[in-house]
């Protein structure tokens, strides 16, 4: 049996195998910071599920194994058994996707057993097993996900099945013994009923198949990539691995922040993906901006989070979109068509209004948060006196905003609006300056919303008005670029500062170096001045992701990944820095 030549590999304790499109995978990891002992079918729809474990066996008995995977495929091997000089072992299993529901399976001298995750079925819970009379193929129904999944042998002698049709708690599971010789068999996740399952390639043109679609996909997100840049081809796969196609309430094809537990798309989130999508796949790029919007309540208000069958609306999330949809449009290669322009702007306008109308205490200016989470900085030490509090970073966005939709005012010919919202940008950034710009300690403050006390704090979020670029006071730049150097480790921006008493290594948002943060600030500190700056954070940013992966932070004193470990927005991250890096270089004499 041949395997993919297509890297690179990863560890899948690291990062689910997948394919675009999928709404499962395959990964020992089974619920947040759970790792089974064997490798398990989960599906995410209705939430995240183990579905089918999956145990490789020899002699009708588990056995231990090396799990090699890439982009293409995913393979088992018997640990510690002796290689030939092509470095084959005795036995092997090897799994592609087919498509976006079915994945393949073979093997020769290793046995599988596909066992069912849960023992328990109950009137409303659990998995039943029966084997199909119309086909002869093996069905698992399984509750938590509402889905089907269809196990049909295509080779190999010997096949047995164990639990059909059984009720109460019992092991459901079909075997595949080594003895029969060569096997293969088909598992794919449906609905309620479809045909029979016929066999239309063989196993080797599925692996052509899926390596052509893969490789189409990083020439399109990052053709720049070169011996520079060793973590490109990488973070398009996690990208690539974690889109889903519409189902329940994803309305459009959408690059889920990770394929473990954090398999939503939230309200902010969504913004990297897109840009690191625009130049190379726009389509897929809008899709990423416009799904949030998709769900816009009456307020104007995004909601915190979407994903298959929930939509969370108790906390929203920072409004970086038109900071967001300035970028995007400067990547894409052809201009937004007129009509998705002026649904664009009624969108935003909507959200913008939400935060103005609804988000200001009578006699502010100044909008607010009501909790850390409505800020993307959950539990950052900026809301430890007060969680209703007015916040510099929010007016910031806000201000960006309000002149992208002076932009696209523009770009439709209304003037008047453009001059209102030109208006409106100007004001909050003299109310931003004035009352929320401490002088005498040269740093922003934030201010109860109710209480109207001002406080610093050590968070990084003190900082984030940097995005304000070249709109801020020249003093005002570079008394925040000097406070930014300090929160510089070896491996990034670390959001809480290193000396503060607060800080944790893996404290979320009280110090760990996260993506969002900065791409912005990078972003920023550039507009603003200060490219040798944003040049060192971007290279270590860089350097992190090259040495430690994609995970959803990292510890800022050792680089360390933490959380979950393939999220998508540390993924487009590298990608958007590094694009823009090689950009600058290719345009060096």
């Amino acid at each position: 049996m041949s395997a993919a030549r297509t890297g690179p590999a990863f560890s899948v304790q690291d990062i689910p195998f997948s394919r675009s499109g999928s709404w499962f995978n395959i990964s020992p990891v089974i619920a947040e910071q759970t790792y089974a002992d064997d490798l398990h079918l989960v599906s995410h729809q209705t939430g995240m599920h183990p579905v089918l474990r999956l145990v490789p066996v020899l002699d009708g008995a588990r056995v231990e194994t090396t799990v090699a995977a890439n982009p293409i495929l995913l393979t088992w091997t018997v640990s510690g058994a002796p290689r030939d000089r092509a470095g084959q072992g005795p036995g092997k299993i090897e799994l592609v996707y087919e498509s976006t529901d079915t994945v393949r399976l073979r093997g020769e001298g290793l046995g599988l057993r596909v066992i069912a995750a849960e023992s328990a079925l109950t009137p409303f819970s659990g998995t039943y097993l029966y084997r199909d009379p119309v086909d002869g193929a093996h069905v698992f129904t399984v509750y938590e996900t509402g889905r089907r999944y269809r196990v049909t042998v295509l080779a190999g002698d010997g096949a047995e099945i164990t639990g059909s049709q059984q009720l109460g708690t019992a092991e459901r599971a079909l075997h595949l013994p080594e003895s029969g010789g060569l096997w293969e068999i088909a598992i794919e996740e449906y609905d309620s009923g479809r045909p029979p399952y016929h066999r239309t390639a063989s196993f080797g043109q599925v692996v052509d198949a899926a390596r052509v679609e893969f490789d189409a996909f990083v020439e399109a997100v990052a053709p720049w990539r070169s011996e520079r840049t060793p973590a490109a081809r990488l973070a398009a796969y996690v990208l690539w691995s974690a889109t889903v196609r519409p189902a329940g309430f994803v309305r459009r094809p959408a690059v889920l922040m990770s394929k473990h537990w954090m398999d939503k798309v939230w309200s902010w989130d969504h913004c990297f993906n897109a840009l690191a999508l625009a130049d190379g796949l726009p389509a897929l790029a809008w899709d990423q901006f416009q799904l949030p919007f998709d769900h816009q309540d009456q307020a104007g208000a995004l909601p915190d989070s979407v994903t298959h069958s929930e939509i969370l609306y108790n906390y929203v999330k920072p409004p970086i979109h038109g900071w967001a949809l300035r970028r995007i449009r400067s990547l894409m290669p052809e201009p937004l068509p007129r009509a998705e322009l002026e649904a664009a702007y009624q969108r935003l306008e909507r959200w913008t209004r939400f935060w103005l109308d609804t988000r200001r205490a009578p006699g502010h200016d100044i909008p607010h948060y009501h909790h850390g989470n409505d800020s993307g900085w959950d539990n950052a030490t900026a809301f430890d006196p007060e969680r209703v509090v007015e916040t510099a970073d929010l007016s910031a966005f806000l201000v960006l905003q309000m002149r992208t939709l002076t932009q696209l005012a523009e770009d439709l010919g209304d003037e008047t609006a453009a001059a209102r919202w030109t208006h409106a940008a100007d004001t909050l950034r003299a109310a931003l300056i004035e009352q929320l710009w401490d002088s005498a300690r040269e740093r922003f403050v934030a201010r109860g919303a109710q209480s109207g006390r001002r406080r610093p704090s050590s968070s990084l979020l003190d900082l984030m008005p940097v995005v304000l670029g070249n709109e801020l006071p020249a003093e005002v730049m570079a008394a925040l670029a000097q406070r930014i150097k300090t929160h510089l480790t070896a491996y990034g921006l670390a959001t809480e500062h290193p000396s503060s008493p607060h800080y944790q290594s893996d404290g979320y948002w009280r110090g760990p170096v996260w993506a969002p943060s900065t791409v912005l600030i990078e972003d920023g500190l550039r507009r603003g001045g200060y490219a040798d700056l944003a040049d060192e954070i971007s290279a270590r940013f860089r350097l992190l992701c090259e040495t430690s992966g994609f995970a959803e932070n990292f510890d800022a004193h050792s680089g360390a990944a933490l959380r979950d470990r393939a999220y998508t927005w540390t993924a487009s991250a590298y990608l958007i820095l590094a694009a823009a890096h090689e950009e600058r270089a290719s345009a060096l004499p």
